[in-house]
């Protein structure tokens, strides 16, 4: 949570200004809808009375203004990210499982035992056009120079690199890294095609074969030989893009995602397939953080009265944000069709668990129907509070919207979750 120090404090910093929104998210938190009609009316005086407090030393106008600069900064934050490795170590197999894709499905990186990468390419997430995996040539040349390789592939172009190895790691790989690090830039080494080197053991030495141990022995064997080349602590991840849900790739996700700050990592993370649970709910948590943003943009930009109901909004924002939500939780119709090809299951099975509107028919109607129905869950304020006019309905705005929003966001990441259940034929008790 970061809104709403800079409003009461007279601070044009949004950092600061998002802070203050704590005060109102623990309000917020502790209302319940189905609680008693008392508790649950006196709270939502003092949530009120927080929003109103916002305005103490800042018009409305210039609230609005920081809080659409803050939504269109996130609309426009971009990440890069390089992936480069020897010919034939899965660079490409990597950037589609990453991006929840295969090599058949449309915009997908070509995959060959041949060097398919000639230069730079780059392959933005279907649904996120500002987060983008680059596929870089190869790395095996024996007059191979890291700092000519940097200068041709445009090093300061990349937020950070991907070095990937499908056997040993090598003077290349070594070489590479420290001259990433040097100019300043973070690395990540992979060990790819892992289920192939399980494949091999047991094939050869089935009554001994322990997954458990080949993984620690390949990781320590890759440990070993960099630290041979030069490195002092390398970091290694084992993984298959073929089961990419499986091995250290969930690992790898997961520091991706913390070595990145701010609205970075929010694109990284709301950009993700869905590959576990915990991505889900990870996901939900940080959008009902612009739930806040979007909830005060549209009680105070471009207001319009809406008939049948006491509330004026921007219906554009809320329709934009929900359809948004369908795309980050992957239940539009293009990613449920690769979901479908991915996994032999008819489409049609997997929109039959989908409880919430789809993603088709979400339209101004639908919005309306949805405040309608949740303005009759919140108590009528007008009655109690000293507070007339445009603030007040601001205000009242404000609370609909935020749980209407709040409500329709539990209810596509329950979907997603059940979607992600069904793909994987999963039982409910059992999770990947």
């Amino acid at each position: 949570m970061e809104l709403v120090s800079a409003l009461t404090k007279g601070m044009e910093s949004v950092s600061v200004l998002l802070k203050g929104m704590e005060s109102i998210s623990v309000l917020m938190e502790a209302l319940d809808l189905s609680s008693d009609p008392k508790e649950f009316f006196d709270g939502s005086i003092k949530v009120f009375e927080e929003f109103m407090d916002l305005f103490k030393d800042k018009g409305q106008a210039e609230v609005a203004s920081t809080v659409q600069a803050e939504l269109e900064s996130f609309k426009s934050t971009k990440l890069d990210i390089a992936v480069t490795g020897e010919t034939g170590a899965g660079k490409s197999s990597f950037i589609n499982a990453l991006r929840g894709l295969t090599a058949e499905d449309d915009g997908a990186a070509p995959t060959g035992v041949t060097e398919m990468t000639t230069e730079p390419t780059v392959y933005p997430y279907p649904n996120h056009p500002n987060v983008s995996l680059w596929d870089l040539p190869g790395i095996g040349a024996p007059d191979f120079q890291p700092n000519t390789y940097l200068r041709q592939v445009k090093f300061k172009r990349y937020d950070f690199f991907v070095i990937i190895a499908s056997e040993r790691f090598k003077c290349n790989h070594v070489a590479l890294a420290q001259e990433i690090e040097r100019m300043g830039k973070r690395f990540y080494f992979v060990r790819s095609k892992v289920d192939e080197d399980l494949r091999n053991e047991e094939r050869d030495h089935p009554r001994t074969f322990s997954q458990e141990s080949i993984l620690e022995r390949l990781r320590m064997d890759c440990r070993k030989h960099l630290q041979k080349i030069g490195m002092s602590n390398p970091e290694i991840f084992l993984l298959s893009s073929c089961e990419f849900t499986k091995y250290d790739a969930p690992a790898l996700v997961k520091t991706l995602q913390d070595d990145l700050q701010g609205l970075q990592r929010l694109a990284f993370l709301l950009s993700l397939p869905n590959l576990s649970a915990e991505i889900i709910e990870e996901k939900k948590a940080a959008l009902q953080k612009l739930i806040w943003l979007t909830s005060v943009a549209s009680a105070l930009v471009n207001v319009i009265p809406i008939p049948q109901l006491s509330v004026a909004c921007d219906i554009s924002i809320l329709l934009g944000s929900m359809i948004a939500f369908y795309k980050h939780f992957c239940l539009d119709e293009g990613s449920l069709a690769n979901l479908a090809r991915q996994t032999g299951k008819p489409i049609a099975e997997l929109k039959a668990v989908i409880r919430s509107p789809g993603a088709k028919e979400i339209n101004r109607d639908v919005v309306i129907k949805m405040l309608l129905k949740g303005e009759k869950g919140l108590p009528r304020l007008t009655a109690n509070l000293p507070v007339l006019g445009p603030m007040l309905t601001a205000g009242i705005s404000f609370l609909t919207t935020y749980f209407m929003l709040l409500s329709f966001l539990d209810k596509v990441a329950e979907d997603a979750e059940r979607v992600r259940k069904t793909a994987l034929k999963e039982d409910g008790k059992k999770r990947k």
